[in-house]
């Protein structure tokens, strides 16, 4: 993913940036983090691409039919202009509008979310997976490749084996080994999911490398339509 741009100095958006905080505050109450009862026959993952020489955007989403072996079944997605400056812990008031977009476009309602973002892993328990969880009301899981706030254990390289993060005393996602030799994600609940269902579906979708399929390939697919839209 391109390095998200700056838009303007958050200097300037010193109230907006109040206002969001406080949005986040009061929506992470809602929050449901316990398993809630339901099937799981569907799984998406989700990803945003930046014109790194523009303000325009892009968000891919990709559906599975999970199994032995995922079936993809449909995928969207969406572009547009951003609106919202990169400020670290409030990606999803920048990411969210485009990413419905693109939910918008499915056909296929998906049982649960893969998010390249955090979950409950964040400065105020309300990441992107959280956000877009909420306003979608769909089970939805946090699966970063960098940490945003936490501390952990060292993971065992094994695959399967993970450490839990922990932030301000409590357990807020798991440090998780999805490829030998090779650096662990940064699972974590977003909404309807506990933290061992969040890790049971993250490594249920990998194949092989270390990010789980449908966030690689909403991640091969957001960059392909990027590419095709800016020569």
């Amino acid at each position: 993913m391109h390095k998200r741009n700056e838009i303007q100095p958050v200097a300037f958006m010193a109230p907006r940036y109040k206002k969001a905080i406080e949005v986040q505050k009061v929506l992470r109450e809602q929050l449901i983090l316990k398993r809630v009862a339901g099937k799981i026959s569907t799984v998406a993952g989700a990803d945003v691409s930046y014109d790194k020489h523009g303000d325009s955007f892009f968000a891919g989403v990709v559906v599975y039919k999970l199994g032995k072996q995922l079936e993809k079944i449909e995928e969207a997605t969406a572009h547009g202009r951003i609106r919202f400056p990169y400020i670290p812990g409030l990606l999803s008031f920048r990411e969210a509008p485009i990413l419905l977009k693109a939910f918008k476009k499915l056909k296929n309602d998906p049982d649960v979310i893969l998010f390249d973002g955090q979950g409950i892993a964040h400065p105020r328990h309300f990441g992107l997976a959280s956000h877009m969880g909420l306003i979608l009301d769909r089970r939805a899981i946090g699966c970063a490749k960098s940490r945003l706030v936490g501390e952990f254990r060292c993971v065992k390289n094994v695959v399967g084996a993970y450490s839990k993060l922990f932030y301000q005393h409590e357990a807020v996602g798991a440090v998780l080994r999805t490829k030998v030799n090779t650096n662990p994600i940064f699972v974590s609940p977003g909404h309807k999911v506990n933290l061992a269902l969040a890790i049971h579906i993250a490594l249920a979708t990998c194949r092989g490398y270390r990010i789980p399929e449908p966030v690689r390939h909403a991640h091969l697919l957001v960059n392909r339509v990027r590419k095709e839209q800016i020569k």
